[in-house]
């Protein structure tokens, strides 16, 4: 979530300040009827980079190698946009204000729409990219507040730039959030590496997903270093405010007034970063104890060979649950497997293992099947598929209400039940 409103939430910025520039300087060249090409460009660009997000989202294909290589051309898109700001920040004012009144000057209303219209598109498209390679690591409700409380943000800021109501460091603002994208730059490229290993692009062993998954699947690190950053950049700009010059005793009333407002606005908004940041960590460390707390594995029914197979009824695992179930053979070895109703309504049979993490095991949490050696979530329709971290399938039959497994068939997992990578 907080990875998804960064990125909007940057993005969104630099949007604004783009429209912000060019509204404030035809609005100080007089040439305030020209302001309504800007919005028709911002509102053209938005409504493209919505038209791209829904294709992105219609057609994309949910499978990890797939997601691997989005996640790692985002990581590229990340650090292309930070190192694009970093050089062109200082002049990025400058350079709008010099090109609006060259366009402005020859009253060219496409000119300036073409003009706004491309530079805000590069940001959604961007912001597209990214955040659909984000909604792989998420629940889609987490990614979507995100993105919506990064939107709103978003254009509070714009709100404000052009009207000037808060004065915004925005030195120290894009400072703060490059370091916060390059900790998103680096959690896309860990985590596409990961994706790829789970599909067997790049090889991989138990320790390293091991190694890994945790890392690019808490996201408690990631938020608190996002708060502390945060918060330093409020107690810097604290600091900066206090060493100011005082008001002149020759002020006037009104300017007393209105310095004494600019300093309980600054305590107030200081305030809320305190509190909010208390909020987050609260929140996020009860998330982190409770995902903890519900990553142990279900209790496997024991169940019986009869008749070597064994027969389990279809009811008993219609409800959408992982059934764990262990069966000990007649060698001595036991075999644990579960069983699973697929959004589809079929019912996946699979030993709880994989190939690349052994036979740790599987759990469900938040509509997935999370693998309990690298925390990478499984889609439920996948379960049943063979490859990278998903459960190795295990064959069965149906035999009127009940799911049939064959002695044979389970012989043949004893060795993914001992097998350590």
């Amino acid at each position: 979530m907080l990875s998804s409103l960064v990125v909007m939430l940057r993005e969104g910025v630099e949007a604004a300040l783009i429209v912000g520039i060019v509204l404030a300087y035809l609005e100080k060249t007089g040439r305030e009827q020209l302001k309504r090409v800007v919005f028709w460009a911002l509102g053209a660009a938005f409504a493209v980079s919505v038209l791209l997000a829904v294709l992105f989202a219609k057609y994309q294909i949910n499978t990890d190698q797939f997601e691997g290589w989005v996640m790692l051309v985002a990581a590229a898109f990340v650090i292309s946009m930070v190192v694009f700001m970093m050089k062109t920040a200082r002049y990025l004012k400058r350079h709008i204000e010099e090109r609006v009144g060259e366009l402005s000057g020859t009253g060219s209303s496409w000119g300036i729409f073409l003009f706004v219209f491309l530079m805000v598109l590069r940001e959604g498209v961007e912001t597209v990219l990214v955040l659909s390679a984000l909604s792989l690591q998420s629940s889609e409700l987490a990614s979507f507040l995100g993105t919506l409380i990064g939107i709103a943000l978003s254009v509070v800021f714009g709100v404000m730039f052009v009207k000037g109501s808060v004065k915004v460091n925005l030195q120290r603002f894009f400072k703060v959030t490059t370091v916060i994208l390059f900790f998103v730059a680096a959690q896309l490229v860990l985590t596409g590496f990961h994706e790829l290993s789970e599909s067997g692009v790049i090889p991989s062993s138990q320790r390293e997903m091991a190694l890994v998954g945790p890392i690019v699947r808490n996201d408690v690190f990631f938020f608190i270093t996002i708060l502390a950053l945060a918060g330093l950049m409020v107690l810097f700009e604290a600091r900066r405010r206090q060493g100011a010059a005082p008001v002149s005793a020759e002020a006037t009333k009104a300017e007393k007034r209105k310095a004494e407002w600019s300093l309980r606005r600054e305590r107030l908004w200081s305030s809320a970063v305190y509190v909010a940041s208390f909020v987050f960590i609260l929140l996020v460390t009860a998330q982190f104890i409770y995902a903890k707390s519900t990553s142990a594995l279900s209790p496997a029914t024991q169940i019986d060979l009869k008749d070597g197979q064994l027969s389990i009824a279809t009811a008993e695992v219609a409800d959408g649950d992982l059934h764990r179930y262990l069966v000990k053979l007649p060698d001595g070895n036991a075999v644990r497997f579960f069983l699973l109703k697929k959004p589809d309504g079929k019912i996946a049979t699979v030993v709880d293992a994989c190939s690349i993490c052994g036979p740790v095991g599987f759990y469900k949490q938040g509509g997935q099947i999370i693998c309990k050696n690298c925390s990478a979530p499984v889609n439920p329709q996948s379960v049943g598929d063979p490859g990278g971290c998903n459960p190795i399938p295990l064959k069965s039959s149906v035999a009127g209400d009940s799911i049939v497994i064959s002695q044979a068939d389970l012989e043949q997992h004893v060795a993914d039940m001992k097998a350590a990578h």
